[in-house]
């Protein structure tokens, strides 16, 4: 025979990301001025495990904070945390990160976007999915996730997850990351009716399929073309 019983608690953790900051040069930091027009769209970027630590000069080896010091001027604002040491990318905490940014900055809520590489990848499959309702759209890359949280995703989050647009890039040849675990995310989300998903196949590529990508202007024209008009982001107008 059972007895029923319920355990009840409450479980508290201190978050702390050290990131580069990136603004387009027209861009204001503040958001008391800024008008609607003068809002920009953010990319969250994710490094890989070899970043991790408390050395930020890490995060511009790759991807997007590499082009930023190289010159590039991109046409959003840019945010790159780093992840901890020994440490893997939390999505409750970057969505807070987020959160606190979206408030702070002056960002168009309506174009939120996330892209990773690696470890990044897997935490952009991680927070895309959890958040689909964030959103616009996401870039991982050589990543993969967990299939599960699409096929038993909560009713609320079905229509947002099947509105959020998709291009995930992976190497053929990845010794690292099979290219498995991009294409069974990539098929879970086409099997709950994603309306726009992707994949990219570099027949030659191993590990590192993201220079490429991130090279890619195209990558960066797809992504800035999408909006979520509904994005539930906290306390905004």
């Amino acid at each position: 025979m059972f007895q029923e019983n319920l355990f009840e608690t409450r479980i508290t953790r201190d978050i702390r990301y050290r990131y580069l900051l990136s603004l387009p040069r027209d861009a204001s930091a503040g958001t008391e001025t800024a008008s609607p027009a003068r809002r920009w769209p953010l990319v969250l970027f994710l490094h890989g495990a070899g970043e991790r630590g408390q050395d930020l000069r890490r995060v511009t080896v790759h991807g997007p904070p590499a082009l930023v010091q190289r010159g590039t001027n991109f046409p959003f604002i840019l945010v790159a945390p780093q992840c901890p040491e020994d440490q893997r990318w939390d999505a409750p905490g970057l969505m807070a990160l987020l959160e606190h940014l979206v408030h702070r900055l002056p960002v168009d809520p309506t174009r939120v976007y996330v892209t990773g590489l690696s470890m990044g990848g897997y935490g952009t499959w991680k927070l895309g999915l959890t958040y689909p309702d964030r959103f616009a759209a996401i870039v991982p890359i050589c990543g993969g996730g967990e299939w599960i949280d699409v096929r038993l995703a909560a009713r609320s989050r079905v229509e947002a997850l099947r509105s959020l647009a998709v291009w995930a890039f992976h190497g053929a040849r990845d010794p690292v990351v099979p290219l498995s675990e991009s294409e069974r995310m990539v098929q879970a989300l086409k099997d709950a009716g994603a309306r726009e998903v992707r994949l990219t196949v570099y027949p030659e590529a191993e590990h590192d399929s993201w220079t490429v990508t991130y090279e890619n202007p195209e990558v960066y024209r797809w992504m800035l073309e999408h909006r979520r008009p509904d994005a539930d982001w906290p306390g905004t107008p």
